[in-house]
């Protein structure tokens, strides 16, 4: 009986998930917008990171975060043909000297007052231009998906290994899906 009773201990203790486990979220909103002949993508993403993920960004660890996006057109005759394939990464650091967050996108880096601040930057994407309109036919309707995911390839070595050994470092969301087409009216308007 007591062998019975430490399996169901274990066993319990491996079904429970764990406080340091991050909730993967989801995209809840994707909207793809049209200004001065440019196409913009704005997304509401909801993700909470866990607590290891939370110590290490306030050691100073960067968390570097990728918004993976793909649009198609379908076909009916052959595959899809691929429109768009583009990534977008931010990095989010603390610098324990200034005390200080930073959010940054390719060159650009901002200062945030907490860590939530610097994420609120992730989970509300605002004018990412995807290009020209011109590479889309008008009136076409067109498929596209997008996800978030925690880009553990950027960090350096030692961390990547701790974060291949820890669920806590596999934050994705899942592919989130969506259909638009650009109004021939509006793009001569």
């Amino acid at each position: 009986m007591p062998r019975f009773l430490t399996l169901l201990a274990f066993g319990l203790l491996f079904l429970a998930s764990p406080a340091t486990r991050a909730d993967d979220g989801r995209v809840v909103r994707i909207e793809p917008v049209m200004r001065q002949e440019q196409l913009l993508l704005n997304a509401d993403i909801e993700f909470t990171l866990g607590d290891e993920l939370h110590d290490a960004a306030r050691k100073g660890l960067p968390l570097y975060f990728t918004a993976d996006l793909t649009i198609e057109h379908p076909r009916w005759w052959w595959f899809d043909e691929t429109v768009l394939s583009i990534s977008q990464t931010w990095r989010i650091q603390y610098n324990a000297l200034t005390r200080q967050w930073r959010v940054g996108t390719g060159d650009l880096s901002l200062p945030a007052t907490s860590l939530d601040e610097a994420l609120d930057l992730v989970r509300h994407i605002r004018d990412w231009p995807l290009g020209d309109v011109g590479r889309f036919t008008p009136d076409l309707t067109y498929q596209g998906r997008l996800r978030l995911r925690l880009d553990t390839s950027r960090l350096a070595r030692p961390f990547q290994v701790d974060a291949l050994n820890s669920a806590a470092w596999s934050l994705t969301t899942p592919w989130k899906e969506f259909t638009f087409s650009i109004s021939a009216a509006t793009r001569r308007g």
